[in-house]
Formats: structure tokens, sequence, C-alpha cells
């Protein structure tokens, strides 16, 4: 089998990669929503693929791994490497988690992620009655993560909360960062007390903070945090577009606290995530498949880090359909490490009708029962896809 052509789309907000092989199977996988630009940096790749065997996944990456990077620009390397996993699924009439050793759980649990409720207002009884609400879902959801302080609009909409001046830039991710003054301290654990008390231990509460916090104020926070045993602080230093780990200040932060401590949903590649497995920099680790590198490089780092003791809740918030399915696959192969994935949705919504597979409900109980189609266990419905092409990529599904 060989590749033929590598063909991309931009269907609603999401670059779409199409791996077309010889044998007319294609492989599909979904980049993150709100990344268009992703187009041409992923179909640069076209011609060192074209007459490589996708089945043959590993030697196919070593042609272009290398010149990916952190978030976002992983991202056209972490979509080709799904789609081929996707191909190779269905060339061998496989799900992709046998490909990748088989599953050891039948259900995957997964936390709200992209299921949020718009903001009003960012006092204590607003974030109480936010909690209300994501428990009254559908879906069940287990554990429930919100963002909050650097990572909301906390940090502009509560007077004095920081000491720093917002960043003006017009990117999603643009890094505001400053000492926090004592006011916001208690401001976000009168959030965070108010959340629990409706909460309680029905749900396990994990809170997306920044990035964006002074070391000396994530460790206030931290130890302010311990009484409600709260799952996870995400990103206090770095994360999200930050293209820097800075492992030995985490290991600070991490050393001090009981709360765990969280990042990497940014990085790209194992070996941007060695110093804070070894060091024992964090003690939660949050890879994306769609910008790690794709889901093997997420499954080797997630096998490294339960070596050192170290969990791991991956990333995935805009993945899409594509990336939901493949979170899925990947995730049912990890090891007990595993805590539950930041479950994705149609974005726009129109995308529920384009791709076929799913249980319905998705989710249940706050989990996602793995199937076992072939490939990514989804398919496109090319038919109903069409009519949400530009008139640049009218051939994509020819």
């Amino acid at each position: 089998m060989k590749i033929v052509d590598i063909k991309s789309a931009v269907i609603g907000k999401s670059p779409i990669v199409r791996i077309v092989s010889d044998e007319g199977i294609s492989g599909f996988a979904q980049a993150e929503t709100w990344k268009p630009y992703l187009k041409p940096h992923i179909l640069a790749f076209r011609d060192a693929l074209i007459g490589e065997d996708p089945t043959l996944v590993e030697r196919v990456m070593l042609k272009i791994r290398q010149r990916g990077g952190f978030k976002p620009w992983g991202s056209a390397v972490s979509v080709i490497e799904m789609a081929l996993w996707d191909l190779a699924g269905k060339a061998a009439g496989l799900p992709v988690h046998k490909l990748l050793g088989g599953k050891v759980r039948d259900r995957v649990r997964v936390y709200n992620g992209s299921m949020r409720f718009p903001f009003t207002g960012y006092e204590p009884q607003d974030y109480a009655d936010d909690i209300v609400k994501m428990m009254a879902l559908s879906e069940g959801f287990t554990i429930i993560k919100q963002p909050i302080g650097f990572h909301s609009a906390m940090k502009r909409e509560v007077p004095n909360f920081y000491y720093g001046e917002p960043n003006a830039s017009p990117f999603h991710g643009a890094l505001d960062r400053g000492p926090v003054t004592e006011k916001g301290l208690k401001h976000f654990v009168d959030c965070v007390a108010a959340m629990k008390e409706v909460a309680g231990d029905r749900v396990g509460l994990a809170l997306d903070c920044g990035p964006g916090w002074m070391l000396a104020d994530a460790i206030r926070l931290a130890r302010m945090l311990e009484p409600f045993n709260l799952l996870w602080l995400e990103d206090l230093l770095s994360g999200d577009y930050t293209p820097w780990v800075n492992a030995g200040v985490y290991r600070e932060l991490t050393r001090c606290s009981t709360t765990p401590i969280h990042t990497g949903e940014q990085i790209y590649l194992r070996q941007n995530f060695k110093d804070l497995i070894e060091s024992h920099a964090v003690h939660v680790i949050g890879p994306d498949p769609a910008d790690v590198g794709g889901i093997a490089e997420l499954k080797w780092i997630a096998e490294y880090a339960d070596l050192h003791g170290i969990t791991v809740a991956p990333h995935g918030t805009a993945n899409g359909l594509l990336g939901l399915a493949a979170l899925v696959q990947v995730s049912a192969t990890l090891p007990a490490n595993f805590i539950a994935f930041e479950y994705t949705t149609a974005d726009p919504e129109w995308w529920t009708d384009l791709v076929e597979g799913f249980p319905s409900p998705i989710v249940t109980n706050g989990m996602i029962n793995v199937p076992d189609r072939p490939g990514m266990g989804v398919e496109i419905i090319a038919d109903r896809a069409r009519a949400y092409l530009s008139p640049e990529d009218h051939d994509f599904f020819d």
C-alpha cells in the first residue's frame, strides 16, 4: 500500500487531513479548532510522504517529526500521525487500539472539557451556580474542571486581582502574568470554597488556573487550597501556548504542595516531557494528541510517566469529533495512571451530522464506551460534509 495524496481542508473552524492510499482507503484526522492557518503546514509535508506505506506509521513519522514544534506548530505533524493510524486500522480491519497493543478498559472516563456555560460574573456565587448546572448535565460527569484565575476573565473582571497589566495580544493564549494581590488570592479561594460547598465529594473538582502565576504566589495558592481535596491545579506557571517547560520551577511548586500540580498540553514530543517526568516536577501531565505528536507519542509518554508515579489526564478541549475518536482509542490503551481525558464536542454543532460511529448518547455516567469498528471507529459522511467545503477545497473527498 502506498500514499498517493495528502489533502487538507478547513471544515467549520478545524483543519482536516485526508491521507489517500492507492487501495482506495483513506485516513482522516482533525486538528484543534481555531487553527485554520495550519492547512498550508499540513500540505507542506505532501511531497515528502507520497509513495510511503501508510501502515508503517513510525517509518513515515520519522520523515517529518522533527519539523514540528510546541503548540500550535506540532499540530500539523500530529494530525498526520492520527490519520495514518486511522488508515492503518481500516486497512487491517481492526480498531486502532488493537494496533497500539489493545484496550485495557472497555470504557474511558472523560471530564467536561469543552462543555462549559458562559460566565456572567466571577464572584463565588457565580462559580457555585455554574457547578450546579455542570452537575445537572445528562453526561453525568464525575470530574469537572473549571477555568479560573489567569485562565479566565477573572484576572480582568475582579478589580485588583493582580499587580500586572493585561496583555494586549489579540491571540488566544496570550500570556497575562504578574504577582497576585492578597485580595486576589482570597477571592480565588472563596470561589473554590463555593464550588466545593455545592460539589462536596460527589464529583472531583479540577482547576485550570493559568498560566500566569509567579512561583511564590502559586505556592501560596496551592497551600491555601489543600483543604479542598482538588484533583489538580493546571498550568499555574506555563501551559496552553507557552513554548517552554520550566521543569525546575514546576518542581519547586510541586514539592511544596499536596494538591496535585498539572501541566503539559502545549508540549511537543516525549523529549520535552523528559525533565518533567524524571525530576518529578509535576504530579499530573496532560499531553494533547493533536499537539504532542500523535497518539503513539502520547501512549509512550503516559507509559513513561507511570514508571515514575505520575498520573495522566490528556488534554483535548477543542479537538472536535475526529479528535474525540482518537482520544477514546488511545486512552483505552493507557496504563492505570490514566485519570480521564478532556471531552471535546462538535464545533460548530452541525459537525454532529457529519460523523457516524459514536454511540448515542456519547457520554453516559461520565464514561464513553470504546468502539471496535476499524480505524478510529468513526467516519466522515462525505456527502454531507461537501456542503461545508470552501470552493478551493471542493475536491477534498474526490
